[in-house]
């Protein structure tokens, strides 16, 4: 399904106005993805000039600090924790980084049907192509490996931010590199 940008628009505004949250897409120029993940996340211009979310961009804390609130690690760190998930975890994902807590219990704070809001999700999805790969530091393991599971009351991550709370997902696709980050104290 191909996306248009006033599609991708609607729905990344739609579905993260109340977050605090990270949305952007950068150039894939590496065979390790990561490298473009933190060129990403020091806010390189989108490839397609299509929009992004930025709660944290007019933070004095940006001063001197491009990555903020990302923390400032090397690439060999940002891999390993960033575990393969299959694009029905990915879809549900999305919709859990809606607000803070990483739960689909965020739904209930749209007015729109699950069905309506898993449409957007997907519409951000198809930005990236049918052969894209997704990666996340959420830890709620599903009884499949790679697959989360949003039942489970509690939840790990592996932090990558200076906030408490921290949850994404990375979406890696053959010439764009996405992240769609949420944030919590």
């Amino acid at each position: 399904m191909p996306v248009d940008q006033t599609s991708w628009d609607a729905a990344v505004r739609h579905l993260y106005r109340d977050a605090y949250a990270y949305v952007a897409t950068g150039p894939r120029h590496h065979e390790d993805w990561a490298l473009d993940v933190l060129t990403v996340m020091a806010r390189v211009p989108d490839p397609r000039g299509w929009v992004g979310v930025d709660d944290a961009a007019q933070s004095p804390e940006r001063e001197g600090d491009p990555k903020y609130p990302f923390a400032d690690h090397p690439p060999e760190y940002i891999a390993p924790r960033l575990k393969e998930i299959d694009r029905g975890s990915a879809e549900n994902l999305l919709l859990a980084l809606t607000e803070s807590g990483c739960t689909l219990a965020n739904l209930q704070y749209f007015a729109e049907s699950p069905d309506e809001l898993r449409a957007m999700a997907r519409t951000i999805l198809a930005r990236y192509g049918d052969g894209a790969r997704y990666y996340t530091n959420v830890q709620k393991q599903g009884s499949r490996p790679g697959t989360i599971d949003f039942t489970l009351e509690s939840f790990g991550y592996s932090p990558l931010s200076v906030y408490m709370e921290d949850c994404g997902l990375v979406i890696v696709s053959d010439t764009e590199v996405g992240l769609v980050w949420g944030f919590a104290d």
